[in-house]
Formats: C-alpha cells, structure tokens, sequence
C-alpha cells in the first residue's frame, strides 16, 4: 500500500499551486509531512509553451519544492468537465493517496477553469467518502472509501476575506525558483522563450505582483511573506494554548 499524503494541493493548470500556495507546500515539506500535487490539465490551450514543455516544467518545480508525489488527470484545458468520469477519477486519486487536507482554487475566480476545479474537488472529496461508489486501483484492486478532514482554498486572481494565513518567509526565496522553473508562462530573463504572445505571466512586472501580495498578506500577521487561505466550513481549536504553547509561531499584531 502506497503512504499516505498528509496534503495534496490541486490546480487547474501545471503552474497554478506554485503561485499560490507553492510556500506553504515548501513549509509543510521542510516540516516532514508528505506532500502531493494534481494537475487537472496539460494546459494546452495556454498562450505560451506546449503540454511537453509544460509536463517538464511541472517536474522541475516538484523537484525544487521536494514535494512527493505530483500527477496530472489530463483533463481538456479550457473545458474541465464536471462528469461522473472526471470525478471519479480525483476519486481515485484522493482514494489512492488518503490525504487529510485538500488545498483547492476558490469558488469564484478569473479563470472558469479554476472554478471548474473547485467544484470538481467538491463533488470528488464528498463522492470519495461513499461507500456505494465503487472504483479499483491502477491494479484493479478495489478501493476503500475517504474524505479528506479539511478543504482550503489559495488565493488566485481574484481576492477574498482569509479565514487564515500561513507565514512562508522562510521559504519565498524557494518558492520563486519553484514558480521559475515554469519559465514557458512567467518572465525569467535569458530563459524564458522569445517570440510567443504577452501575457500578464510573461511581463517582467509579474514578479513585482507576486512579492507584493505575499508582503502586504505577511503585513496581515506581522511577517516579511504569507499566503492567504479560505477555510471551507468552521475551523476549530482543541485550547488557546495552542498559542501559549509556541507563542512565537503565531505572530499577531500588537497594538
């Protein structure tokens, strides 16, 4: 039996969970847990770059998070499906993997593709928790039901109220080369192809954005770097002591 993931981080598109919550997995690995990511799509349709180009990439930025599984569904880009098919087959992946937090886009977003992931994560992590639906491993082996306890969702493009913030100052500098390695999308001078379309990636000015959303978040919780993340459903604590415990791992503002 494969170990399980403590999270699985799925996007849309091959270089969406770098941008969003590449520190947090960069964290979390650096921390010990085991850590996954999906891609739903090859990316395709995708102004710059090809789905080879872009599977290559993808891996590069696996290696650079060291995070331990990565996979892609293969869903068409620009048209994700919300079907039984494509649903199942997150199913077997949240089934083979077992995770116990699901990173997904938010509801509402730019990009209908991230939309369309978050409601198919929505159908597979409620469908993988019953029993009645049946689906077998790359062996043919049937699979046990699960759900994964929490679901959050990272920030894109557009933006809304955090229910949390997680600090990635220790990391930003490792989640930028992540981000580089998709040198096809975002602006990496001397390596990034010439003679493809602009987009808002490609411009040497994205790496401006990028920087400042992650300060103006770690503003938010007194830190040099966050990432913003929405809690899908009450989020508890077992005692304030939490933060007695490890007062200086939850930086807040004093006033």
């Amino acid at each position: 039996m494969r170990e399980a993931l403590h999270v699985l981080a799925i996007g849309a598109h091959p270089d969406d969970v770098e941008m969003s919550c590449g520190g947090t997995l960069i964290r979390l690995v650096r921390e010990g847990y085991r850590v996954g990511v999906v891609d739903c799509t090859r990316g395709e349709l995708g102004s710059r770059g090809n789905p080879e180009l872009r599977a290559r990439e993808a891996e590069l930025a696996a290696q650079i998070m060291g995070i331990h599984v990565r996979e892609n569904l293969g869903l068409p880009d620009g048209n994700i499906p919300l079907t039984a098919e494509a649903v199942a087959a997150l199913v077997r992946v949240l089934r083979r993997w077992r995770p116990q937090i699901l990173l997904l886009p938010p509801p509402v977003e730019r990009h209908p593709d991230h939309e369309r992931v978050h409601q198919l994560v929505r159908m597979a992590w409620f469908h993988s928790g019953l029993a009645k639906l049946v689906t077998t491993d790359g062996d043919g082996q049937p699979q046990q039901p699960y759900r994964p306890r929490w679901l959050f969702c990272y920030m894109q493009a557009y933006e809304f109220e955090p229910s949390f913030y997680v600090d990635i100052s220790d990391v930003y500098e490792q989640k930028v080369r992540a981000v580089q390695a998709h040198a096809s999308q975002v602006y990496v001078p001397g390596v990034s192809p010439e003679n493809e379309p602009e987009t808002v990636l490609s411009r040497p000015e994205f790496w401006q954005l990028l920087e400042l959303r992650a300060r103006y978040f770690g503003t938010r919780i007194g830190v040099q770097y966050a990432e913003a993340f929405l809690a899908l459903g009450p989020v508890g604590l077992p005692s304030l002591s939490v933060w007695l415990k490890e007062p200086d791992s939850f930086p807040v503002e004093r006033g």
